[in-house]
């Protein structure tokens, strides 16, 4: 059994619409209701603080966080273990 992170479905968290500290609250929910080693999460947010407040908590907590800014107003989040 492969249990490569690259193999992983994608979970989707849409936080599209929803100002701070949603996109982050968010996520937190996302990390805490993994029960599993390896996953991947992708975080979508039109909150231009997210950048800020969800690059900062993954790298306090030591999370992979790959972020690509898709338009003006659009930010998606790669989080991966």
């Amino acid at each position: 059994m492969n249990l490569n992170p690259q193999n992983l479905a994608v979970q989707d968290i849409d936080a599209i619409g929803k100002p701070c500290p949603m996109p982050l609250l968010l996520l937190k929910k996302a990390l805490k209701s993994q029960n599993t080693v390896h996953y991947r999460l992708l975080l979508k947010s039109s909150d231009p603080h997210s950048q800020n407040d969800v690059l900062r908590y993954c790298q306090i907590h030591k999370i992979s966080c790959t972020m690509t800014q898709i338009s003006d107003n659009e930010y998606h989040y790669l989080i991966e273990s």
